[in-house]
């Protein structure tokens, strides 16, 4: 049963209905110019809701209402890192939206919101925090519990972060080699990024039976959580586990750092006495104020990456060797990261071919 009513200048309906234990319940909303604009809000309610009780749940807050659903879609779905994602989320959500019930959430508020959050955030993070809560908005939707998606055509924005360099150039990065006190955790760590392209996580994860002393070999098979701190973990990809040759120098630097440490076979080396590894914010200080130390334009841990698979390509190193030491899934991806230096030494290539071809022609 449905009943109208004016309210000073604005009109209002109020819905009767049974709830699933039999008992009598009033959905009411007011704020209509027109009697006609309250009959029309009236009208759709009762078909998109034939029982009503979804219309009740939009009284639930969008923070606990998006608590509830990682909870059951995504805690057992996915990996704990991936969770502690949403998690965070959460907390964001929590700052941003407080107690705003989902019924109340407008695309202008939506965006608000967004906007605000922007302010202090890389655009990146704005559009993972921005697809995270939409897809749980969207499930809302399905349900019925809201009749539109207030994140439709949402506008991402976010900080500009500051441009550095990608990559060390060779004299650079020789440089900086020389300079490595590798007795420190941090600077090894920062060496063997250098002159392995191993992932940050890789390094960290590192214990004395992934070292081939003998045979002069690094072997990644797993990394190391140290963002979460959940401990050992996967690789990135399958094609990450391989076996990465160095220098013998290189292993006399391991050998150098683990002679005063009694450390476990299953215990990360760079693993402290309090059971401490270095973050990647850590390790980012240490790099950017020996860079700084050196004169050197800064660059990020990651770029070592990218520094080291550089300077191989520049050296003649196959693209597919590159590839393989990097742990990429296809050659593909190489080829796609470092398609400007590609690109350059094919011009070179094209030189040294006209070159070949004028020397046979004389």
């Amino acid at each position: 049963m449905v009943s109208y009513r004016k309210r000073g200048n604005a009109w209002q309906y109020e819905i009767s209905y049974k709830d699933s234990h039999g008992q009598y319940k009033k959905l009411r909303k007011s704020g209509f110019l027109l009697k006609s604009e309250a009959i029309l809000a009236a009208s759709k309610v009762q078909t998109e809701h034939p029982n009503l009780m979804t219309v009740q749940s939009g009284n639930e807050t969008l923070v606990s209402y998006y608590n509830r659903w990682i909870k059951v879609y995504k805690q057992n779905a996915v990996s704990p890192i991936t969770y502690n994602k949403y998690q965070n989320t959460a907390k964001h959500a929590a700052h941003l939206f407080g107690e705003l019930k989902l019924k109340s959430l407008t695309k202008i508020i939506y965006q608000e919101r967004i906007n605000e959050f922007a302010k202090n955030h890389a655009r990146r993070t704005v559009s993972c925090f921005h697809k995270q809560l939409r897809a749980c908005i969207l499930e809302a939707l399905d349900e019925k519990i809201i009749t539109t998606d207030p994140t439709r055509k949402a506008v991402i924005t976010g900080k500009e972060r500051p441009k550095i360099a990608k990559t060390l150039d060779y004299d650079n990065w020789r440089k900086l080699l020389h300079s490595l006190d590798t007795a420190q955790p941090g600077e090894l760590i920062i060496y063997l990024a250098a002159v392995t392209g191993m992932r940050y996580g890789e390094i960290v994860g590192l214990t004395t039976d992934d070292i081939d002393f003998e045979s002069y070999l690094i072997k990644v098979n797993k990394a190391w959580d140290y963002k979460y701190k959940t401990g050992f973990m996967k690789t990135k990809t399958p094609s990450s586990v391989r076996e990465i040759a160095v220098s013998k120098q290189t292993i006399n630097k391991i050998i150098q750092f683990l002679s005063n440490k009694d450390i476990s076979s299953k215990q990360p080396i760079f693993m402290n006495n309090l059971g401490h590894v270095l973050v990647s914010a850590e390790i980012n200080k240490i790099l950017t104020n020996k860079l700084a130390s050196l004169h050197i334009p800064r660059i990020t841990f990651h770029g070592l990456r990218h520094t080291h698979a550089s300077i191989l390509l520049y050296k003649g190193v196959s693209v597919l060797s590159v590839s393989r030491r990097l742990g990429h899934s296809n050659i593909t991806t190489t080829q796609s990261s470092y398609l400007h230096i590609i690109k350059e030494l094919e011009s070179q290539d094209q030189d040294k071919i006209i070159s070949i071809l004028n020397s046979a022609s004389k």
